[in-house]
């Protein structure tokens, strides 16, 4: 299929095409890198393409239905971006592509966090290039905060949602997508992506690195989708094996793979998902596609 390409494949070339082309081409790295992340293995708790990790309502397949529910999604939103949409506009083609991937999936939330954090990627992107500004990590994140930030911060403080993030943020007080967006995604910006720059930079292929900016995401992060299937403890868990992961060197030790493993096997026998990490994983993907490795 042609999600299945490398979310790697950048875009140059097509900056000085047309609008529509722009970001028809963006919205396709998207959904790559949406499938990249579903492809990773292992991935501790994660529905990936060999098992369906911490889940009993989902697969692999219900990820693609989705993902292809949210191609058109992609394409709008960065065409908002590009002639200076206001918030509202943005949450209206939010909430739209959310109901198109309920349906596409039965009623299963496979791509919620995502819809938001790749979705406004994709704006400030777009608004970047419709500036001619040229596209690097910082200065599309200072879009971002820019030109949304003040309504992305009153939308974080939103306490009315029903969701299962926003319960966990009232119990636990953890935060989640809505506070990462209203500061600029700095665990997308200042944590994985560093992160699966220096394996980059070590050779170690991208799955690795792939690899490393989840287990990195996963110690840093307040993962509402973990406070929300497993409480504080199931957090501690979570929080606690990413960081001995990370400290043994990540993917650089030599048993990397079998620690991932029993990673995994612990998180699917206590019913733990990290999704926020996957979800923040695939805009790291994106943002690596879009910047490339010379930013």
């Amino acid at each position: 299929m042609a999600a299945s390409k490398d979310a790697g494949a950048g875009i140059a070339g097509i900056r000085d095409g047309q609008a529509t082309a722009f970001s028809r081409s963006l919205a396709r790295l998207a959904v790559r890198s949406l499938y990249a992340e579903l492809a990773l293995y292992p991935k501790p708790g994660l529905v990936s393409l060999l098992d369906n990790g911490s889940h009993d309502d989902m697969d692999a397949a219900t990820f693609v239905r989705s993902m292809f529910a949210l191609r058109r999604y992609f394409a709008q939103i960065a065409q908002a971006g590009m002639v200076d949409a206001p918030f509202h506009e943005l949450k209206q083609l939010g909430i739209e592509a959310e109901r198109r991937m309920l349906r596409a999936t039965g009623g299963i939330n496979t791509h919620r966090g995502a819809i938001f954090c790749l979705g406004l990627l994709c704006a400030a992107i777009g608004r970047c290039h419709a500036q001619g500004l040229a596209l690097r990590p910082e200065t599309i994140r200072s879009t971002l905060v820019e030109r949304w930030g003040r309504e992305l911060a009153g939308h974080s403080c939103n306490a009315g949602s029903r969701s299962h993030g926003a319960q966990a943020l009232l119990r636990y007080a953890a935060s989640g997508a809505r506070e990462e967006g209203a500061r600029g995604f700095p665990s997308v910006f200042a944590v994985g992506l560093p992160a699966l720059r220096r394996t980059l930079a070590a050779g170690r292929g991208m799955r690795l690195a792939r690899v490393d900016a989840l287990f990195v995401l996963m110690a840093h992060i307040s993962d509402t989708n973990v406070y929300h299937r497993g409480g504080l403890e199931g957090a501690l868990t979570v929080r606690r094996q990413a960081r001995a992961f990370v400290a043994r060197g990540g993917t650089a030790a030599s048993d990397w793979e079998a620690r991932a493993l029993a990673s995994h096997r612990d998180f699917v026998a206590a019913r733990l998902s990290p999704g926020g990490a996957a979800d923040l994983l695939g805009a790291v993907c994106l943002l690596h596609a879009v910047c490339g490795a010379r930013h």
